[in-house]
């Protein structure tokens, strides 16, 4: 493990991005740029995920789509469409430059299949992401399963404050601090009325079989947000194996264990890196056999 940098922070067109690079980057790694869920910001990746691949090598990224964090765009929230999070997507990979690797949690990984409709990438990660059959599936478990949960939950929709114990039951399985758990009470804001729209019947995922880069698909045992049978599906639509996490709930992030998801996504991307070298060494090495067989055929 390489040591990094500390972190950066950006206002690129109103966007925050944190940055945190290594010191010695990998010219073989490509960039990671992180992608966060409803009622949270970039804040969300930067405790643990961002120096923890940062110091295997990979320059990271964090977005805050318009409206969260320390983006602009806070008082029209509710007006904000996937479509527009997918284009300050877009915006910060063209600013990153080199095509990034987009990793999306919850609401984050709906965008980020979004994107890849109509980008291209590397890689990408899907981690507890809402499935591309959307969210009412999640909605109608969770009324089932916990309704008090459910309604609570919709009170941070309407702007309204919610206890330490909600926040624990919705986003923790594991011990977890108070200090944590305030942290993330205050950090957590109002989700646009108009994305969850969006997710849920208006802009599903049309992302073709088999027509799309490499993805790490997972999520976890006790999450009550975005079950692992919907994990599965997403799998399953995509043609992908699953990977759920035991023990850890929707914040998997900030779970105890959230180095194992973690490690994880890192063996997956190395797995890719390895297999992508090889796949263009043999492409060097068949151009470069053609333009020798052309060169002998010349002087013949």
């Amino acid at each position: 493990m390489t040591t990094f940098q500390n972190f950066q922070s950006h206002l690129v067109a109103g966007r925050e991005i944190l940055a945190c690079l290594p010191l010695v980057p990998d010219s073989r790694k490509p960039p990671l740029l992180f992608v966060h869920g409803a009622f949270s910001g970039a804040w969300m990746w930067a405790d643990h995920f961002l120096p923890w691949f940062a110091a295997a090598g990979y320059s990271c990224y964090a977005l805050s789509l318009r409206g969260h964090g320390g983006s602009e765009g806070r008082e029209r929230i509710d007006w904000l469409s996937i479509p527009d999070y997918v284009a300050d997507l877009r915006l910060a990979a063209e600013w990153i430059g080199d095509t990034p690797v987009p990793i999306g949690h919850s609401m984050g990984g709906f965008v980020v299949q979004k994107y890849l409709e109509e980008y291209d990438a590397p890689a990408a990660a899907l981690l507890c992401a809402v499935p591309p059959q959307g969210l009412a599936a999640s909605q109608f478990h969770m009324l089932f399963q916990k309704p008090g949960l459910f309604l609570e939950l919709n009170h941070i929709m309407n702007g309204h404050d919610v206890g330490l114990d909600t926040i624990r039951e919705a986003l923790f399985a594991q011990p977890v601090s108070p200090d944590l758990l305030e942290d993330f009470r205050k950090r957590m804001q109002i989700e646009s009325q108009r994305a969850i729209w969006d997710m849920t019947m208006f802009h599903l995922p049309t992302l073709p079989f088999g027509q799309h880069p490499p993805l790490f698909i997972a999520g976890t045992e006790h999450d009550v947000m975005v079950p692992p049978f919907m994990v599965l599906a997403t799998a399953h639509t995509y043609g992908e194996k699953a990977q759920i996490f035991p023990g850890m709930g929707h914040a998997l992030t900030h779970e105890r264990d959230w180095e194992c998801a973690a490690a994880a996504l890192g063996g997956w991307l190395e797995t890719k890196i390895r297999a992508s070298a090889k796949t263009n060494a043999r492409k060097h090495a068949a151009t470069t056999a053609k333009d020798s067989r052309a060169r002998v055929n010349s002087l013949a």
